[in-house]
Order: C-alpha cells, then sequence, then structure tokens
C-alpha cells in the first residue's frame, strides 16, 4: 500500500490574492528589481545552459559565494533557495518522530517541513521584546533548533547574548536563517567559525533579486555541509539560475549593496510615516516592516480594493493582528501609506 503523502491541513501557508494589484507588497522580495549584471545573464546565456544539465554541486557558484562570505567552498553548499536548505538540514540531521523546536512566530514554511519529514514541531513563544526563549528552547530537548534572524514575520532581531547561549547549551544543531541578513545591523556568521554546531542559511532571493530564479545557501564546517549535501543531491539550480547568481555576486554586487542600504532608509521613513498614523511597528531589521493593528485582515481587503496588496496575519502569537509591509521604491510607499491612510477610515 502507497503511503498518503502529508496535506498542507492545518498549517497556514501564504498564497497571494487572486486579486492582482499595481503595488504589491506582500512577499519582502527585491521591489527594485534585479541587479542589471545578472539580468544581462539571463538575456545572453548559451543554449547549452538549458539543453545540458549544469555541472554537480554547483562548484562554480560556490567559488562566487567563497568569495562573498569569506569562507571556503568546502563550508559552502548551494540549493533551491534558502528554504530548501533548511528542508534538506531537516533530512540530513532527524529522524522521523524526533523533534525541532522554532520559536513562535516565525518562518510558517517550518511547520510544514516538520510534517512532510515526519517530525515533531515544537514552538516556543518569542519573549515579550521579541528575542527568543533560550531556555524554552532548550527545554524542548530538540536535536535542531531553528532561528530566524531578522525573523519573518516580525522583522525582529535576536541578541547576540541569546543566541550564543543557545548555540553554548543546545543538544544538537542550531539552524539560524539569515534571508534578510543584507539588511540587518547584526549577523551570525562568525558564530559557524567559533562553534561547531551552527549552520547559517541564507537567499538570493531578497537582496539579491532573484527570487523567481531560487539559489540559497548555507554556511557551515565542512562535515555539516558534506551531511546537507547527501540530502540535497547533485541538481538544484539550473544553468541560467547559476550564470545569473554569480553575475548577482560578483559584477552586480555594488548594485545588490547600495539598494540594500536604499532598503534601509526607505525603512526607516516608513516607520516614520506610519507612527504619524498613529501606529507602533515593531523593531525591524528586515526589508519589511510589521504592524500590529486590530482587524488587520479587513484593512488589507480594503487596502487590495485601492490596488495595494500587504500581508496580514490574524491573532499572531505575541503580537495580534498585523499587517507586514514591505520595503520598496518609495513611490510604492507613498502608495501604500495612501491605502491604509484611507482603509482604516
Amino acid at each position: 500500500m502507497i503511503p498518503r503523502r502529508p496535506s498542507y491541513e492545518g498549517i497556514s501557508l501564504y498564497s497571494p490574492p487572486a486579486v492582482h494589484c499595481r503595488v504589491d507588497l506582500s512577499d519582502n522580495t527585491n521591489l527594485f528589481g534585479m541587479p542589471p549584471a545578472a539580468e544581462r545573464a539571463v538575456r545572453e546565456f548559451a543554449p547549452s545552459l538549458v539543453s545540458r544539465y549544469p555541472i554537480s554541486y554547483a562548484p562554480e557558484l560556490k567559488q562566487a559565494l567563497a568569495s562573498y562570505t569569506g569562507f571556503e567552498p568546502s563550508w559552502l553548499t548551494t540549493g533551491c533557495g534558502s528554504d530548501d536548505l533548511i528542508d534538506c538540514a531537516l533530512r540530513a540531521f532527524l529522524e522521523p518522530g524526533e523533534r525541532i523546536a522554532v520559536p513562535d512566530p516565525s518562518f510558517s514554511m517550518l511547520a510544514y517541513f516538520a510534517k512532510v519529514n515526519g517530525l515533531q514541531f515544537v514552538p516556543v513563544r518569542l519573549r515579550p521584546d521579541f528575542d527568543i526563549d533560550v531556555d524554552g528552547l532548550l527545554a524542548t530537548g530538540a536535536r535542531l533548533i531553528y532561528v530566524c534572524t531578522p525573523n519573518n514575520p516580525t522583522s525582529t532581531i535576536v541578541s547576540r547574548a541569546a543566541l550564543e547561549r543557545l548555540v553554548d547549551a543546545a543538544p544538537g544543531l542550531v539552524l539560524v536563517d539569515e534571508a534578510y541578513a543584507e539588511f540587518s545591523s547584526v549577523t551570525f556568521e562568525d558564530l559557524v567559525r567559533s562553534r561547531p554546531n551552527v549552520i547559517v542559511t541564507r537567499t538570493l532571493s531578497k537582496a539579491f533579486g532573484l527570487a523567481g530564479l531560487r539559489v540559497g545557501y548555507a554556511m557551515g564546517r565542512p562535515e555539516l555541509v558534506a551531511e546537507i549535501e547527501k540530502a540535497r543531491g547533485p541538481y538544484k539550480h539550473s544553468g541560467v539560475s547559476e550564470r545569473a547568481a554569480i553575475a548577482a555576486l560578483t559584477e552586480g554586487l555594488p548594485w545588490v549593496k547600495a539598494r540594500a542600504e536604499e532598503s534601509k532608509q526607505i525603512r526607516k521613513r516608513l516607520v516614520e510615516e506610519l507612527k504619524a498614523q498613529g501606529l507602533q511597528p515593531l523593531p525591524c531589521e528586515g526589508n519589511f516592516v510589521m504592524i500590529p493593528l486590530p482587524g488587520a485582515p479587513q484593512v488589507a481587503a480594503r487596502m487590495r480594493e485601492l490596488d495595494v496588496n500587504v500581508r496580514a496575519f490574524k491573532g499572531l502569537t505575541g503580537v495580534g493582528d498585523a499587517l507586514r509591509i514591505g520595503c520598496g521604491p518609495w513611490p510604492m510607499m507613498e502608495a501604500a501609506l495612501q491605502a491604509l491612510r484611507e482603509a482604516r477610515r
């Protein structure tokens, strides 16, 4: 008898509304587009990149990532977005029935990954200051603890003291998801070198503007990377996506850094404008802002009628109803602020 595949039932996964909006700020991607160097790589690719398999385990992409991160290629692996690498890590280091501990709220895909891998998903509520509850996470006894910083959906960050204490006391691995690292004032890739039980995942879907090409990477000690690659398999990117990613990481890097800095300035201005409307956004370090707001789903629905799409949450743990607004070029922010103002009347 063929076993039934796990379903999405009971797990909250976000799908964009069926209504297309002129301004879409719902998915935290790079609203400035893709680096011109990467765009050229896509336009000018050799046909053989499509007709032939790419080289196994993406050595050229790893070399470009090594130059960007400062880690040797043996400390790096790549995947079909960073969420793919998280999934691979769960398969590599946990057996069905074991626990994965995750702060709550956090990246919604973790509950799904736990379910399809036959794991026990154990959420641990964030502290009132939105830092992780180290004692609560440790008390789960989980052999793999996931921490997202800046955290999706709150945009808040974990403190170094808390994360280091967690890593030093954890019974197994700590996987740190830094999908929004380029927008944050604090990153933790140094823990990969100083601790034997840390994996850091990142993506080219956000600051690098390549969400549709699905390229992510992980940093870890070579023995950890080797185990992830056993679960990963040899082909995770198309030749075209590899060429675009390499271009973005090399020739396109000044563009990426400039847009990330612009996003941070826009984020700061957006927070000020939201406060002027009497709202209180959470402290934010991602390329998005979280605003607690009673009735947020209804407000978001009215904003869509005004041609602006933002992400709404209902009853989010420790937050309540809330809106999440991505940061893009300021004219998009002006449209969102006006729609929000009108939707709340």
